[in-house]
């Protein structure tokens, strides 16, 4: 998640494997092998694979999605599809890679954004760009929040997680905003309770709670400013 104002830069590796050779590449969270697509043709396919999916997960569900049905709504033999992806978790995983990036990239783009730099402004801004997302991608709150129960769907989210504190962690230190003393389990521990936030914000609306989440902002700004610094509370210039 690259952010860059004044030279500081903040950045969530991306889980997702580089499609620079046609070698093939386990994925770091499931281990499932994929074949990494360099010509253009191929990266089609595998877009049209994941677009089949998207439409798929919307109308049935996560738990309801199978190579097959995957591979006959995208017009493609299931071996085509078997040539990409291990099995239908890696689908779904290369599938909330995508919109993750895209996730990554606006809050990146929301935190350059900001004027004044504060624990209060940072945490709101993350958690709303989360929501700007969600609205955006009705297929990613059915695959990273509702569809939690499915295995690898959960360590994709945990893993990610782990990422975005460390980030965030290291971008609030650099600006002074935070203490030496919050450690990285604290701000993972905040970022997963967001994240559960997000889940039952979600779970019954495509839309989502708003008063849900603006509690869950007041929740984690109240947690995280027992680790400000003053400047992290009063604010600082962008």
């Amino acid at each position: 998640m690259p952010v860059e104002r004044a030279e500081t830069q903040i950045a969530v590796p991306t889980a997702r494997p580089s499609e620079a050779s046609n070698e093939t590449a386990p994925d770091p969270v499931t281990g499932a092998v994929r074949r990494v697509p360099s010509q253009q043709r191929s990266r089609k396919r595998v877009e049209a694979i994941l677009d089949a999916a998207e439409r798929l997960v919307l109308a049935d569900g996560v738990e309801s999605l199978t190579t097959r049905a995957i591979a006959s709504e995208a017009q493609v033999p299931v071996a085509s599809l078997y040539q990409y992806f291990g099995d239908k978790e890696a689908v779904l995983l290369a599938l909330a890679g995508r919109d993750m990036e895209e996730m990554d990239a606006q809050v990146a783009e929301d935190l350059a954004a900001l004027e004044l730099l504060s624990v209060g402004s940072v945490v709101r801004v993350a958690m709303q760009a989360f929501v700007t997302v969600y609205r955006r991608r009705p297929a990613f709150v059915e695959i990273y929040l509702r569809g939690r129960t499915n295995v690898a769907v959960a360590r994709f989210g945990r893993a990610h997680n782990v990422r975005v504190a460390d980030a965030l962690r290291s971008f609030a230190l650099e600006r002074g905003l935070c203490r030496e003393d919050l450690t990285l389990d604290a701000a993972t521990l905040a970022v997963e309770v967001g994240d559960r936030v997000f889940q039952l914000a979600y779970e019954n609306t495509p839309d989502g709670d708003a008063a849900l989440v603006e509690e869950g902002i007041t929740m984690m700004t109240a947690y995280l400013e027992r680790y400000a610094t003053d400047a992290g509370l009063a604010g600082v210039p962008a």
